[in-house]
This record gives C-alpha cells, sequence and structure tokens, in this order.
C-alpha cells in the first residue's frame, strides 16, 4: 500500500456505493490510510430501532461495509465478511457516527479487522470484529 494515493481510495470507494445498503444507509467513505478505513454514517429515524435509537442492525452494516471496504483496498480482490461480532455499548438517538476500521491481521487469505465505532465527541459506540476472507480471482 506504499506510494497509494489514500484521497483517491476514497473517491473510488464511494463511487462504487450507487444502489447499495451503504446509500441506502447514507454511509460514506472519508479517510484511508495505510492500514485502516473510516467511513461516516448519520443517525437519525432512518437508522432507529422502534425505541428511537440508533439500531445495532445499522452500526452492524456500517463496520462491516468498511472492513470489508479495508480489506478490497489492501488485498485489490473481492472479499467476504466471514465473521463479524459487536459489542454495543452505548447509543444515541442523533448526529454522526464514525467508524474506522484497524488492521490486525493481513493474510494472503483472511483478514482480521478491529473496527471502533465513535459518536461525534469520541465516545464508544460499538467495538466489532470482522473476519473476512479473500476469494481468489477467477
Amino acid at each position: 500500500m506504499e506510494n497509494m494515493d489514500f484521497d483517491a481510495v476514497v473517491r473510488e470507494l464511494n463511487a462504487r456505493t450507487e444502489n447499495t445498503l451503504m446509500k441506502t444507509l447514507g454511509i460514506t467513505y472519508t479517510r484511508a490510510g495505510e492500514n485502516f478505513l473510516e467511513a461516516t454514517m448519520p443517525v437519525n429515524e432512518t437508522v432507529h430501532q422502534p425505541y428511537g435509537f440508533l439500531h445495532g442492525g445499522a452500526s452492524m452494516a456500517l463496520a462491516e461495509s468498511v472492513g470489508s471496504a479495508a480489506s478490497h483496498v489492501f488485498a485489490r480482490q473481492k472479499v467476504l465478511g466471514l465473521e463479524f461480532s459487536a459489542n454495543h455499548l452505548k447509543t444515541l438517538r442523533s448526529g454522526v457516527v464514525t467508524a474506522r476500521a484497524e488492521a490486525v491481521h493481513l493474510g494472503r487469505r483472511t483478514h482480521l479487522w478491529s473496527i471502533r465505532i465513535t459518536d461525534q465527541d469520541g465516545r464508544l459506540i460499538s467495538q466489532c470484529k470482522l473476519t473476512n476472507i479473500v476469494l481468489e480471482d477467477r
């Protein structure tokens, strides 16, 4: 990933979200670096559960979206989520959440990402773990 134009990576990822869950949820890729990728998602009624709080499933979709995209950037191949876990620690009714996926392991066939979702004040909302499988080109 040396000499990679990370601004171009972010633009490419955002261009690929048309007609996807990422577009439906308002997920926008915002920053990329050597071993990380970030994305944001607005928190409003479109991602609420019935009690008016951020839906855990929306948080999980954000985390898996950023972790899978990060694997794609690193491997430059198709990747699929293999295992996912999340601990929801706080919730909120409005604002913006940011997911930051950081590489834990980048193997030839599997990638492990730690994904922290925080609110606009930097408070931890969810801590997630995603294992991806890198698909062979055929």
